[in-house]
C-alpha cells in the first residue's frame, strides 16, 4: 500500500460530498437503520452502530438527526427494510468497479446501476467477476496536518489495537485492519483523540489501471458521477489510478 496515497482522492471526494450533504445524510441514515436492525439501538452493545455514528459525526450530521434515526429504526416495525446488494462490472479499458447498494426496491436499483455503467461505455458483470482483484480491509486515513502525534507513537497505538499495517504517505497516514478488527482499532484511535479523515471497511485494489485516452477518462468519470448521485448507492470502489 505504501507509496499509493488515497488522500488526494478522498479529499476530493469529501469536498464533492460536502456539496451534497443531503445524499450523504441519506446514505448514513440507511446505514443507521441496518445497524440497528442487525445489532440493536444501544451503541454500547453494537459496534457497527458506533462506527456509523462516528461516520455521521465526521460528516457533521447533527446529533438530534442521528438520535432520531436510531429511535425510528428501533421503534418502527414498518421502518424501511433495506437489502444490501453488490454489483460488479467493468469501465473503459477493463477498470474494475464494485458498487455496494442499500435498497428497498431491487428492480429499480438494478436498472439504474446497469444504466449508469452503460452510459459510461461500461458493463455489469457476474458476481465475483472483479472482487477477486480487491482485498476487503478496514481502512483509516489520517490527515497529517490535523494530527499532532508522532508517526511512531501513532503506529504503535494502531498496531497494539490490532491493525495489520501502517504506512506513512506524503500528506497522510494509512492504517489497515482485518474487517473484524476495524471497530476496535477505530475506537482505540478515537480514544486518543486522533482525527480521522476517513474510517470504513473498504475494498482495496491489489493493482491499479491507468487511463490515457481522454474519452475513456470522460466515460469512466460519467459512470462514477451517476453512481455518486444515486441515492441507493452506498459505496463505489474501483482500481482506476486517478
Amino acid at each position: 500500500m505504501s507509496g499509493h496515497s488515497k488522500f488526494a482522492n478522498i479529499k476530493h471526494k469529501k469536498e464533492k460530498n460536502d456539496a451534497k450533504k443531503g445524499k450523504i445524510f441519506t446514505v448514513i441514515g440507511r446505514e443507521i437503520v441496518i445497524a440497528v436492525k442487525e445489532g440493536g439501538p444501544d451503541p454500547n452493545n453494537n459496534s457497527k452502530l458506533r462506527d456509523v455514528i462516528a461516520k455521521a459525526k465526521a460528516n457533521n450530521m447533527p446529533n438530534d438527526t442521528i438520535d432520531r434515526g436510531i429511535k425510528k429504526a428501533a421503534g418502527d416495525s414498518n421502518a424501511d427494510n433495506y437489502e444490501r446488494i453488490t454489483y460488479e462490472g467493468y469501465g473503459p479499458s477493463g477498470v474494475a468497479i464494485i458498487v455496494e447498494t442499500l435498497t428497498d426496491n431491487k428492480n429499480r436499483t438494478a436498472g439504474n446501476v446497469r444504466s449508469h455503467f452503460t452510459k459510461g461505455s461500461g458493463s455489469i458483470g457476474t458476481p465475483g467477476c472483479v472482487s477477486f482483484m480487491f482485498d476487503r480491509k478496514g481502512q483509516i486515513i489520517i490527515d497529517k496536518e490535523e494530527c499532532e502525534m508522532d508517526a511512531d507513537d501513532l503506529m504503535m497505538i494502531a498496531l497494539d489495537a490490532g491493525a495489520e499495517d501502517f504506512s506513512e504517505e506524503e500528506d497522510s497516514f494509512e492504517v489497515l485492519t482485518d474487517p473484524d478488527e476495524f471497530s476496535a482499532v477505530r475506537e482505540a484511535l478515537e480514544k486518543e483523540g486522533i482525527p480521522m479523515m476517513e474510517a470504513e471497511v473498504a475494498m482495496i485494489p491489489q493493482t491499479y489501471v491507468e487511463l490515457t485516452d481522454e474519452q475513456d477518462i470522460k466515460n469512466l468519470q460519467r459512470t462514477l458521477d451517476l453512481l455518486d448521485d444515486d441515492d441507493d448507492v452506498q459505496y463505489v470502489w474501483h482500481n482506476w489510478d486517478e
